[in-house]
């Protein structure tokens, strides 16, 4: 078996999109000759990730993320390259290998819409063949860090967002699977929502060891679970590493915020950039290069009259957009 619980190996999916002009005539035509455009989804990506990381999978829409973590849950066979999980070729679809992954997706749904959650849990519980005292015992301790108990006797349809997502992601990790894609499984909730998500997560990963690929738009999740990410951006992967150290390479600059006792009557563009920060509208901030913050910090502090000042690193939201856009 690999030492790795995912290793990918110039993995590759290549689409082929039916296209054809507007019209009746080309309606018509295409009927019998059918025009074919091969869209590349996914290209020669490589990757490996080690047994208990939470590793951070992410890009822009349409960069490919969802169709890798379906080759990977087995959903799709790639056009090219291989990947292993957990010693398993995904594709294969073995059945040892899909009682120990799971793949929740936060715009699908796996529970049934118009019966009570508990009968999609049990249903669940038949399918992966787990003993009762196995259901229980698991169905107890998600219980105790979601607090699932409330909403099991629930239609899934009358549940919240919230509630249905924490009972999609229960209901994934029933059979205690060794490793979790998880695609935007905050997608939608409130900010209550997404930190208990991302608690619950947390928690489960120290409990239980499980390897965590996780893609999601809202930064607060990557920050707060991954130290490691993977970007990939037209179906290619463009970084692989820490976050801080993504942060030096792509915007190796910082933000220094001051509150003066005068505010605007002093000029700030001769110490950096002057730049907005709609979070802390009492401060003026300016930009100005990583290895320049002592000096330009002393130079402040000699010439202005400076009621406070903070040093802080840009935004994850503006570093990763300059990721992406390079």
């Amino acid at each position: 078996m690999s030492p790795e619980s995912i290793r990918v190996d110039q993995l590759s999916k290549t689409y082929q999109v039916p296209e054809r002009e507007g019209g009746f005539g080309a309606a018509v035509r295409s009927f019998f000759k059918r025009k074919y455009k091969d869209v590349k989804a996914v290209q020669h990506v490589s990757f490996k990730i080690e047994p208990g990381e939470i590793v951070g999978f992410l890009g822009p829409n349409g960069a490919g993320k969802t169709t890798t973590l379906k080759m990977l849950s087995g959903l799709l066979h790639p056009t090219g390259g291989s990947a292993n999980v957990l010693g398993f070729t995904p594709w294969e679809l073995k059945t040892e290998y899909l009682r120990s992954m799971t793949l929740v997706m936060g715009q699908r749904n796996r529970l049934s819409w118009d019966i009570p959650a508990a009968d999609s849990f049990l249903l669940n519980q038949a399918i992966y063949r787990l003993s009762d005292d196995e259901y229980k015992g698991t169905y107890k301790e998600l219980d105790q860090l979601l607090e699932l108990e409330p909403l099991m006797k629930k239609p899934v349809r009358n549940l919240s967002l919230g509630e249905r997502m924490k009972c999609e992601i229960a209901a994934g990790l029933l059979h205690r699977p060794k490793v979790l894609f998880l695609d935007e499984p905050t997608i939608g909730l409130d900010i209550t929502g997404q930190a208990r998500i991302r608690e619950f997560l947390r928690e489960y990963n120290r409990r239980t060891g499980a390897t965590i690929l996780l893609t999601s738009h809202y930064m607060a999740d990557v920050t707060a679970l991954c130290e490691r990410i993977i970007i990939i951006h037209h179906g290619s992967l463009k970084y692989d590493g820490g976050i801080n150290d993504l942060s030096r390479k792509v915007a190796p600059f910082k933000l220094i915020g001051v509150l003066l006792a005068d505010v605007d009557s002093h000029d700030l563009s001769r110490y950096g950039t002057e730049v907005q920060n709609e979070e802390d509208a009492e401060k003026r901030y300016i930009q100005i290069p990583a290895d320049e913050v002592t000096r330009v910090t002393s130079r402040l502090l000699a010439d202005l009259p400076v009621h406070d000042i903070t040093i802080a690193d840009p935004p994850i939201e503006d570093v990763i957009e300059r990721a992406f856009n390079e």
